[in-house]
């Protein structure tokens, strides 16, 4: 089955209260039961802030923080399986439903591994 990466858009700046961050984790626990539950279910991970990244080049060379500046980065990510597009995009809008965030539906390639 196709493998399908959906990615959490999260916007810059300070971090929602309590309250929020609360409701939002009850509805991913809810999404992720539900993925599971399916067989679609590869792994999830929320990232740390875009300035703990480190951006290395092909010369070598290191770099802090992000490789382009924007107003939002990627917060976390599903890896999941899905028979087709459509039934992926279905798992994209609920989990912007659950996070309120904007979500990234991307196919993997389908090719052998290198």
């Amino acid at each position: 089955m196709p493998q399908y990466l959906l990615s959490i858009y999260q916007p810059d700046g300070g971090v929602p209260d309590a309250e929020t961050l609360a409701r939002i984790g009850a509805e991913l626990h809810v999404l992720n039961e539900r993925l599971r539950e399916s067989g679609s279910w590869v792994f999830t991970g929320g990232l740390h802030a875009p300035d703990t990244a480190t951006v290395v080049r092909p010369d070598g060379m290191m770099t802090d923080g992000p490789y382009l500046e924007g107003k939002e980065h990627v917060g976390g990510l599903w890896v999941i399986t899905a028979p087709d597009l459509d039934a992926a995009l279905a798992w994209g809008r609920q989990a912007a439903a659950a996070t309120t965030l904007p979500i990234e539906v991307r196919p993997f390639q389908d090719r052998a591994p290198y």
